[in-house]
C-alpha cells in the first residue's frame, strides 16, 4: 500500500489487456507480461493506425512527399 502523502495523479485505470488494477511500474499495465503482450499485438499489426489510402498515395515517393517527376518547371 503506498504512503498516506503521495498524491496520485491518474486516476487508478484497470489494464487495457487484462482488466486488472494497473501498477505504477508498469503503468497503464498490471505487470510486465500485460505490457509484452501490448507490445507483441503491436508488431505483429493487430493495432493499425488509420493512414490514407493507397490510391491517394500512389503519386508519392518512398517518404511520402509528391515525386520530382510531377513538379511542373
Amino acid at each position: 500500500m503506498p504512503p498516506s502523502n503521495v498524491v496520485q495523479l491518474k486516476p487508478a485505470r484497470p489494464c487495457p489487456i487484462c482488466g486488472k488494477p494497473s501498477t505504477q511500474q508498469f503503468h497503464p499495465f498490471c505487470s510486465a507480461r500485460c505490457a509484452d503482450i501490448d507490445l507483441n499485438r503491436w508488431l505483429k499489426g493487430s493495432y493499425v493506425i488509420p493512414g490514407r489510402s493507397l490510391e491517394e498515395a500512389s503519386g508519392e515517393g518512398d517518404d511520402g512527399l509528391p515525386s520530382d517527376d510531377d513538379e511542373d518547371t
